[in-house]
């Protein structure tokens, strides 16, 4: 297995699955034990060109819990992009003041430019809709915690599958454990040819399907998503399909589940998902964002060299 040590963290295809397994077992280790002066010294940039909630706020909480310090900016208006800095040029300054750099961007790829011009490491916290592994690497470690194993499931992806950059990490990490897949979405919001070819390259059973009718009683996860408003080029497109799904108690009832069916979504929610599932056993969506701050404890802690 290769080190972590001085790692970019740019795409969940990037790791192997003993890989994978290594950063579950270390997030398993920081729940369980206090690193409070791990990172001491250490400085990390936050640097977030959208929005973000979870991702941004579990960062900075891991990297104050290890002992290090944060600097950065949550939206891109109160930087020099504003001024129109280019994003190497960005990357280039900022490096200077710290030890590792977390990188939200608007763009596709804007994560491996950063890591090619940087000499620090730079981890992705989302490039448009193309990747979020840090999150998979979260979502990964919620399932093995709920189901108790990661080996031979059968996971449901629901909602938009075309710009949802978590379901592409997710999906291709799963298929080093031999899940079976289930892609539930409107016709124009289907995973794109690229990735489901990856998927059957790689031997995973795929189904795509516009409903749970029929298939819900196989499902051991369902990973829905919202779709995404802001990701659309043209209103009247996202019009056809908002609203589309909707998960409640009553409705998973209705349509017949596994009693140990667990739903995940990496949040926001806005109308896919009642709130009557969330005081459910199949809710884990809750502890599904709390676990985001051991697993990027581990990985920073992976990253800076300072556990093995």
């Amino acid at each position: 297995m290769a080190s972590f040590q001085q790692r970019d963290i740019i795409s969940i295809r990037h790791f192997n699955k003993d890989e994978l397994l290594y950063i579950l077992d270390l997030a398993r280790r920081m729940e369980q034990m206090d690193h409070a002066d791990l990172l001491k010294g250490k400085v990390l940039a936050s640097l977030f060109f959208e929005p973000s909630t979870r991702t941004r706020l579990s960062f900075e909480s891991s990297m104050k819990r290890l002992g290090g310090t944060v600097i950065g900016f949550a939206e891109s208006g109160v930087s020099s992009a504003a001024k129109g800095e280019s994003l190497s040029d960005s990357v280039r300054i900022v490096e200077g003041y710290c030890d590792i750099i977390v990188l939200r961007h608007y763009l596709e790829g804007s994560a491996q430019l950063a890591a090619d011009v940087a000499a620090i490491p730079v981890i992705n916290a989302g490039d448009g809709a193309n990747q979020h592994p840090t999150q998979t690497f979260l979502d990964l470690y919620t399932i093995q915690k709920t189901k108790g194993t990661l080996e031979g499931l059968t996971i449901g992806f629901l909602g938009d599958l075309k710009y949802g950059r978590t379901v592409h990490s997710l999906a291709y990490a799963l298929a080093h454990f031999g899940a079976e897949m289930y892609f539930i979405s409107p016709p124009s919001l289907r995973l794109p040819g690229d990735f489901m070819e990856v998927l059957k390259d790689r031997k995973v059973k795929c189904h795509e399907n516009e409903s749970l009718m029929g298939i819900s009683k196989r499902l051991d996860v369902i990973y829905c998503t919202r779709i995404q408003k802001e990701r659309f080029a043209d209103p009247v497109e996202f019009e056809k399909v908002r609203g589309i799904y909707r998960l409640s108690k009553a409705m998973l009832e209705e349509v017949g589940i596994k009693d140990d069916l667990k739903v995940l979504h990496p949040l926001p929610r806005v109308d896919e998902m009642d709130d009557s599932l969330d005081a459910t056993d199949y809710a884990v969506y809750f502890h599904q964002a709390r676990n985001g701050v051991p697993v990027r404890k581990a990985i920073l802690a992976a990253v800076l060299g300072a556990i093995a």
